[in-house]
């Protein structure tokens, strides 16, 4: 009896001593107990940085995040509460520092993973006594627009040279050879290959500047295929006869597409003029024309010596030649395949190519179908196959489906 009346008394004296401990904490809770409120930024700047437009982060002294914009998410500048790259907290810590305006251009990390970048012109600033603004102005694609421009002058310049001295030498040789009837020809004759060639890469450089320019959402019309296949072969005629090329054409749609179509026909040019030039003489170039599934497919196919896997993925660059020595032989610029993809691109459509070292090379255009058309409303036209330099008009839409399967 005497040990369990001993137990009672030291439990409720752990009970009272408990009960005291919590009244006393509480007690000292309350007094220590101050609200805090989440940071501010000063009057009115919240709603000034609502319309600025840019992507913007504020940073408080020790460099966290108290407000950001979804474009600074986007662009990777901040991740979660904390700003992401060492560049802005080292323009942080010298405008807390210096209190002055810094502004400087990065080339940022998009992401953690992957080789991709961003170009950002950031600007910062004290806002108010405790807090800074970081602007971000994203400068990735006038940056690199900019690149290809001075790219594009240096490569014209490169291009240009190349004739020009050739025809300044040859006038030379020409002048100093007044005598001698047999090189005058020969030098006159080069002369003029090299005055050609000059020209065509003028014409395509203007070509190439024009659709830059051009608008094909604001000036195109309802466009028929079978009509720009038909003055394409038209005009590509005089150089598959002086190489004894037969360009057969199998395949017609009634589809319509919407867009430029003296641009679709100089695309659609270029590509023939190309198969022209790197086939052999007595061979045939096929075109192969479909519509399927909404989308309206043109095919050129040559029996040239095809492209190895490497040249097919810069064959569409300015200025890039597969053979350069045997493209300036016979009069390529480097531009053609460049204005095609162009073309195309504005259109709403692609251009792609398969090809393969001595199978030759097929290369397909598609472009979305117009909507809103009726069958019966398509104009007449001929047929493009009526346009063939040769009865196997079949065999060119085979190669075609081969070309585009492939």
């Amino acid at each position: 009896m005497l040990i369990g009346v001993i137990a009672g008394l030291i439990g409720l004296s752990f009970g009272i001593f408990g009960v005291l401990a919590f009244r006393v904490s509480e007690q000292q809770r309350k007094l220590v107990d101050v609200e805090f409120d989440e940071p501010a930024l000063p009057a009115g700047a919240a709603e000034v940085l609502a319309v600025v437009g840019r992507a913007f982060v504020v940073v408080d002294a020790i460099d966290g995040v108290v407000r950001a914009s979804p474009a600074a998410y986007a662009f990777g500048l901040v991740r979660g509460h904390t700003v992401v790259h060492e560049q802005l907290l080292d323009m942080t810590a010298r405008v807390r520092r210096d209190g002055v305006i810094l502004e400087k251009q990065f080339e940022l990390p998009r992401g953690p993973l992957g080789q991709g970048t961003i170009i950002v012109q950031v600007r910062a600033a004290m806002l108010g006594e405790e807090y800074i603004l970081l602007l971000a102005d994203d400068r990735t694609e006038l940056t690199r627009t900019e690149e290809i421009r001075n790219d594009f002058v240096a490569n014209v310049s490169h291009e240009l040279k190349t004739p020009v001295g050739a025809i300044s030498l040859l006038a030379e040789a020409l002048e100093s050879s007044a005598d001698d009837e047999v090189a005058v020809r020969r030098f006159a004759k080069r002369m003029q290959k090299e005055s050609t060639r000059l020209a065509a890469l003028v014409q395509d450089i203007i070509e190439l500047s024009r659709l830059q320019g051009a608008n094909v959402a604001q000036q195109g019309h309802p466009v028929d295929i079978n009509a720009v296949v038909t003055e394409a072969v038209d005009r590509s005629q005089l150089p598959a006869e002086s190489k004894n090329i037969s360009i057969v054409v199998g395949g017609r749609v009634d589809a319509m597409v919407y867009g430029d179509q003296d641009l679709l026909v100089t695309a659609l040019r270029n590509l023939i003029d190309n198969a022209i030039r790197y086939s052999p003489e007595n061979t045939r170039v096929g075109i192969g024309v479909r519509a399927k599934e909404g989308l309206i497919s043109i095919s050129v196919t040559d029996q040239g010596d095809g492209m190895s896997p490497e040249d097919q993925e810069r064959v569409f660059e300015r200025f890039y030649r597969a053979d350069a020595a045997r493209s300036r032989q016979t009069g390529g610029t480097g531009l053609g395949l460049s204005i095609v993809k162009h073309v195309i691109s504005n259109h709403g459509g692609e251009v792609t190519l398969w090809s393969q070292p001595g199978q030759g090379s097929t290369f397909t255009i598609r472009l979305p179908e117009m909507e809103g058309q009726d069958d019966g409303d398509a104009p007449a036209a001929p047929a493009a196959s009526a346009r063939s330099t040769s009865p196997h008009s079949n065999d060119a839409t085979g190669v075609h489906e081969q070309g585009a399967s492939a």
